[in-house]
C-alpha cells in the first residue's frame, strides 16, 4: 500500500508515519507537510533513511503542488491529517482555520476524483460534537461546534460528506478524542503542563478545570485510523476515543505527581470564551471492526512525561523560538492575575 499522509510532520501524523513504516512492512509512505510552526521534521528523524519513508513539502491548500506530489503515481489512500488544530489560535486568528481545514479538505477531495484514488480518510476531532452534557456522541450526533477550529473541522467533514453523496467519492471521516503522547507541540495541555513543570514554572489552568475530556494515547488511535483503512466502509464516519474521560485538573494533579512536583504550581487562569465543558465518544462502532483502546491514561502519562524529561533537546528549542512570544501574549496577563488551587478553593 502507497499511501499519501498529509500534515504527517505534525504530532497524530508523525506518530501514524512511523506506526504504520513498522506494522506493515509493505507500507511506502509520501509525507506531504507544509511545516507549519507545528511541523517538525525532528519528529521523523528515525524515518529518514527507510526507503519505504520519502517527504515532499507542500500545502494540501494548493491544488498545483497537491497534483503534483500525486503525479508520480500509484497511490493507493490519501490520510488527512493536515489541519490548523489548536483552539486558542483559532479565537484570534480563524481563517487560517477556514483555509486549511475546509479549503485544503476541498483541494485534496478534487485530487482524489482527478487521479482515481481508490481510498481517502479524514482525520477529524470529537470537537465537532461540542459540548456533550450527559452520554456520548455516536456518528449520528448533531454537529454542535463551539469555536472557529471546531466549526472548520465540522465543515471539512461535511464537505467530505457531500462528495460521497455527489461524486460516491471514496470517503471515510474518523473523529477523535483528546490525544496525547510524544512529540505534541507545546501549544497544547499536556505538553505545556509537562514541560513547564519540568522547568518549574508553572501549568496556566483555564477556569475550575473541571472541563472533562476523554484521553487517547497517540498509538491507540493510530492503530484505530489502520482499522479503519482496511476495515472502514466508504461514506462512513467512526469515533476514536479511549474510554479514559478525566478532567483537566486531575491530568495536571498527574504529571505533578510523575514528576514529584508540587500542587502550587497549579495556576487557575481566566477561561477561554466558549470553552466545552464535556467531551465524550461512543465507539461501538468501531469497536464491531475489532479495535479497542489499550493503554490506560496513568500509564500512558507515565510514558508520555518520561519522554518528555528524557528529550528536552527536542522542546527547548521550539518554547525559545515562535513559541515563547505566543506563549506570553496568551499567558502572560492570565498568570499576573493567576491563583492557587489552595487560594480558589478557600474562597
Amino acid at each position: 500500500m502507497k499511501l499519501l499522509v498529509t500534515g504527517g510532520a505534525g504530532f497524530i501524523g508523525s506518530n501514524f508515519v512511523r506506526f504504520m513504516l513498522r506494522e506493515d512492512p509493505d507500507a511506502q509512505i509520501v509525507n506531504f507537510d507544509k511545516l507549519t510552526y507545528a511541523g517538525n521534521l525532528d519528529n521523523l528523524r528515525e524515518c529518514e533513511t527507510n526507503p519505504r519513508y520519502a517527504f515532499v513539502r507542500g500545502d494540501i491548500a494548493n491544488a498545483g503542488q497537491v497534483r503534483e506530489v500525486l503525479s508520480s503515481g500509484g497511490f493507493d489512500a490519501i490520510v488527512n491529517f493536515a489541519a490548523e488544530t489548536h483552539v486558542d489560535r483559532s479565537i484570534g486568528s480563524p481563517s487560517d482555520f477556514l483555509n486549511t481545514d475546509i479549503f485544503g479538505t476541498f483541494c485534496l477531495l478534487e485530487a482524489v476524483r482527478e487521479f482515481a484514488i481508490s481510498r481517502y480518510i479524514q482525520i477529524s476531532t470529537d470537537e465537532v460534537y461540542g459540548t456533550v452534557p450527559v452520554g456520548s456522541s455516536t456518528e449520528t450526533a448533531p454537529l454542535n461546534p463551539s469555536n472557529p477550529y471546531s466549526a472548520s473541522k465540522a465543515g471539512g467533514d461535511l464537505l467530505v460528506l457531500s462528495y460521497f453523496r455527489t461524486y460516491r467519492t471514496p470517503v471515510l471521516i474518523t473523529r477523535a478524542s483528546n490525544n496525547y503522547g510524544p512529540n505534541q507541540y507545546p501549544e497544547k495541555f499536556i505538553p505545556l503542563a509537562t514541560t513547564n513543570v519540568l522547568d518549574n514554572q508553572p501549568i496556566p489552568l483555564y477556569g475550575d478545570g473541571m472541563q472533562i475530556r476523554d484521553w487517547l494515547f497517540v498509538e491507540d488511535h493510530c492503530r484505530g485510523i489502520q482499522t479503519v483503512l482496511l476495515q472502514g466502509k466508504e461514506g462512513e464516519i467512526y469515533n476514536i476515543g479511549g474510554d479514559q474521560e478525566r478532567p483537566n485538573r486531575e491530568i495536571a494533579e498527574l504529571i505533578l505527581s510523575i514528576l514529584d512536583k508540587p500542587k502550587e504550581l497549579i495556576r487557575r487562569v481566566a477561561d477561554r470564551p466558549g470553552h466545552d465543558t464535556r467531551y465524550s465518544l461512543d465507539c461501538s462502532k468501531l469497536k464491531k471492526l475489532g479495535w479497542h483502546p489499550t493503554v490506560a491514561v496513568e500509564e500512558g502519562m507515565r510514558q508520555t512525561v518520561t519522554w518528555y524529561r528524557d528529550n528536552r533537546w527536542w522542546w527547548e528549542k521550539i518554547k525559545s523560538g515562535e513559541f515563547k512570544k505566543y506563549y506570553q501574549e496568551h499567558y502572560g496577563h492570565r498568570l499576573e492575575e493567576s491563583t492557587t488551587l489552595d487560594e480558589e478553593d478557600a474562597r
